[in-house]
């Protein structure tokens, strides 16, 4: 797969939210909690899982990304030891990530606490594969045949519920979390997943402030600050 720019659907610039098993793992992550969605919602959402489009990532130049893919390939070798496996993980994951206007090093660092990178990853609750998606959305959002434990459809679920909670939330990546992992309004989950985003995923050179994420703090980043979230009103 060649990584090239690409302008990608238009879908997040309207307001979001958002198998045989072989070895099931019980997993850290905790569950999204099922709210009924409004008519309007719920059809930008299914259009969303729906498209079938090539994972494709969007770099400035070639050499800037194929530099990305080495990098993070190294760093993500002792997780996934698999050459193809990992590559087409990490293609995958930025094209998903970059569609749904997020990070793909902050999406590392989720799925890093969630999953610790397991396909087949279950936690108590449910929750299933990278991005411990909770089954309800496939009824809610997507179609009968939808498998989580595959790799395109778990990360399309999970880049386009985190982006529907970062709507909801105006661009408030700590809530936005918090309400990703059933968990909103407490600091441990949010500062799990910045803490591993930032020691070992971001490619961004800085110092971590060693000060948790207060509740209202917007604790993010550049491509998640609220500035940068493209919404309209239903």
């Amino acid at each position: 797969m060649r990584l090239t720019r690409k302008n990608y659907p238009h879908y997040f610039a309207l307001p979001l939210l958002a198998a045989g098993l072989l070895f099931a793992c019980t997993a850290h992550g905790g569950s999204q909690i099922y709210q009924p969605l409004s008519a309007s919602v719920r059809g930008v959402l299914k259009h969303a899982v729906a498209d079938q489009a090539a994972p494709k990532l969007a770099f400035a130049s070639q050499q800037e990304a194929d530099a990305w893919l080495s990098e993070m390939s190294h760093r993500l070798e002792n997780r996934i030891p698999d050459e193809t496996s990992r590559l087409n993980f990490l293609k995958t994951m930025h094209y998903e990530a970059k569609r749904a206007g997020l990070d793909p090093q902050m999406v590392l660092g989720l799925i890093e606490v969630e999953s610790r990178f397991r396909k087949y990853a279950i936690s108590s609750a449910g929750a299933r594969g990278y991005m411990q998606v909770m089954p309800f959305w496939v009824k809610d959002i997507g179609v009968a045949g939808h498998n989580l434990f595959d790799l395109h459809t778990n990360l399309r679920y999970g880049c386009t519920i985190l982006r529907h909670y970062l709507i909801m939330e105006k661009g408030n990546l700590y809530r936005a979390l918090g309400r990703y992992n059933g968990s909103l309004g407490r600091p441990e989950y949010p500062n799990l997943v910045r803490t591993a985003w930032h020691k070992y995923w971001d490619t961004t050179p800085r110092l971590l402030s060693s000060k948790p994420a207060k509740s209202d703090e917007k604790f993010s980043a550049r491509p998640l600050a609220s500035s940068d979230i493209q919404r309209t009103t239903l």
